[in-house]
């Protein structure tokens, strides 16, 4: 098993020195999914929720959240992202809101943690503003889907060769 790259040689945290890494492009994308009732589905995909468009507000607080995730993940390195996609996808038949979010720089470290963020908050947002309708929702499945770049190259999940 890999040591902890967070933890110092007497066990302390500290804040990993990347300036020795190589600039390379990095990207990685996360999912996230919101359960509901069929009463929250209908009224997030007919636009008739009162506070307005769901998905749009949650995309914009997805992104928001890439930018400040070193402000709220304590040892995350501030990055300079150059894209980040949040995608908010309902399936009424199932009655859940699918989240992707992507992210990429060009830096010396990953963004794994954007994206995670990104897809969180987009999910924690729809539970907000749709909780005065549907206190059971549940959000769900919050997970890494790939990363690329950097010394571990490309990893897939659930790719064994990964």
């Amino acid at each position: 098993m890999s040591k902890l790259t967070h933890l110092d040689d007497q066990g302390n945290a500290n804040m990993v020195d990347v300036s020795e890494k190589a600039v390379t492009t990095r990207e990685a994308t996360a999912y996230s999914e919101v359960r509901m009732s069929a009463e929250t589905m209908s009224l997030i995909t007919s636009g008739g929720h009162k506070k307005g468009d769901v998905l749009a507000v949650a995309r914009i607080a997805g992104i928001q959240a890439a930018k400040r995730t070193s402000d709220l993940i304590p040892l995350c390195h501030p990055l300079m992202l150059s894209k980040v996609k949040v995608d908010l996808v309902p399936d009424p038949e199932h009655n859940v809101v699918r989240i992707t979010a992507f992210c990429k720089l060009a830096g010396q470290t990953g963004v794994e943690m954007e994206a995670l963020t990104a897809a969180s908050v987009a999910a924690l947002t729809i539970y907000d503003m749709c909780k005065a309708v549907d206190k059971g929702m549940v959000i769900a499945e919050v997970k890494l889907l790939e990363k690329l770049g950097g010394k571990s190259g490309h990893w897939v999940a659930g790719d064994d060769n990964a």
